[in-house]
C-alpha cells in the first residue's frame, strides 16, 4: 500500500473539523497499514524492539545483579529488574519515534501527507499506534527473557497484563514528547542527542535498577517525583505484589498530563512546520 491509497494529492483542507470521525478513523487505519508495510519491507527497523530488551536484561542481571542483591542472587534481581525495564522500554521506543518523524520530514514524506485531505492529527496518531505495536513486541520479548532467567509472577496474569497496559499508556504519552522534539530539531542526530538528555536522568535516577533507599537524600527526593520511577514501582508491585494504588494513579496522571500538553503542540507544529 502506498500513500496514494489514502487519497489523491489535492490542496489541504481548510480545517480539520470538517472531516467526519469515521473518515478520520479510516485515514488513521490506512496510515497504520502503510507504516506496518514499511516495517515489513525494512525488518531492521525492529532491531531495537527485539534485541535491546534482551541485551539490557542480560547485561544488568549478570553485571549488576550480584552487586545489587548479593553474590548468587541474580534470580532475585530479575524479579526486581524486569518489571522496571518494561518502563524503560517504552522510553526507548518513544525516542525512536522522534527520530523517525524527523527523517520522514527530511525525505519529504510528511509534505506529501500535508497535501492530502486528511486531518493533520491522523498522521501522528497513526505513527503512535504503529509504535505501540512495536512497544508491545518489545515488552513481550522483555518478559520472555525474564521468564527464561527466573521471573516469578507472584500476583496473577491479570496483574501482569495491567503492568503491560500501564507501560503502554505511559509510553504512548512519551511518544508525543519525542514527536514534538522530532518536529522541532533540524536533524535526527539532534533529536537523538536531545532524547539522551531526557532519557539518561529519568532512567538512572529512578527505581528501575536500584532501590532508592541506597541513594543519597537529594537523589532519592528526585526519584519520588520521577514519573518513570512511579511507573517502575507500579509495574513491579503489580507483578511481584505490593501497594499499587498510589503509583498507578500517579502514572496515569502523568500520562494524561503529558498527552494533554504535548499532543496539541505536536499537531500544531506539524501543521506549521516548513
Amino acid at each position: 500500500m502506498t500513500t496514494a491509497t489514502i487519497g489523491a494529492p489535492v490542496a489541504a483542507p481548510a480545517g480539520e473539523g470538517r472531516i467526519p470521525l469515521r473518515s478520520h478513523l479510516r485515514h488513521i487505519g490506512a496510515l497504520v497499514r502503510r507504516n506496518a508495510l514499511q516495517i515489513k519491507q525494512d525488518p531492521e527497523s525492529m532491531f531495537d524492539a527485539l534485541a535491546m530488551p534482551i541485551i539490557f536484561t542480560l547485561m544488568f542481571v549478570y553485571v549488576f545483579g550480584g552487586a545489587m542483591f548479593g553474590p548468587g542472587q541474580q534470580e532475585a534481581y530479575v524479579n526486581y529488574l524486569v518489571p522496571g525495564l518494561m518502563a524503560m522500554t517504552g522510553l526507548n521506543i518513544a525516542m525512536a519515534v522522534g527520530s523517525g518523524v524527523n527523517e520522514d520530514f527530511r525525505k519529504g514524506v510528511m509534505d506529501r501527507f500535508r497535501t492530502m485531505p486528511i486531518a493533520r492529527s491522523s498522521v501522528l496518531i497513526a505513527k503512535i499506534v504503529t509504535e505501540i505495536g512495536r512497544l508491545l513486541v518489545a515488552v513481550a520479548v522483555q518478559l520472555a527473557i525474564g521468564f527464561a532467567l527466573g521471573l516469578d509472577v507472584k500476583t496473577s496474569v491479570f496483574h501482569l497484563l495491567g503492568a503491560v497496559a500501564l507501560s503502554v499508556v505511559f509510553g504512548s504519552a512519551l511518544m508525543w514528547i519525542f514527536i514534538l522534539i522530532g518536529l522541532t530539531m533540524k536533524t535526527a542526530q539532534a533529536v537523538q542527542g536531545m532524547g539522551m538528555l531526557v532519557l539518561m536522568p529519568l532512567q538512572f535516577a529512578s527505581s528501575i535498577f536500584a532501590k532508592p533507599t541506597t541513594m543519597p537524600g537529594w537523589l532519592r527526593a528526585f526519584t519520588e517525583y520521577n514519573p518513570l520511577a512511579n511507573l517502575a514501582d507500579a509495574s513491579r508491585n503489580l507483578v511481584i505484589g505490593g501497594p499499587v494504588a498510589h503509583s498507578v494513579w500517579l502514572t496515569l496522571a502523568w500520562s494524561v498530563g503529558i498527552t494533554a500538553v504535548t499532543a496539541p503542540l505536536a499537531v500544531r507544529r506539524f501543521r506549521n512546520k516548513t
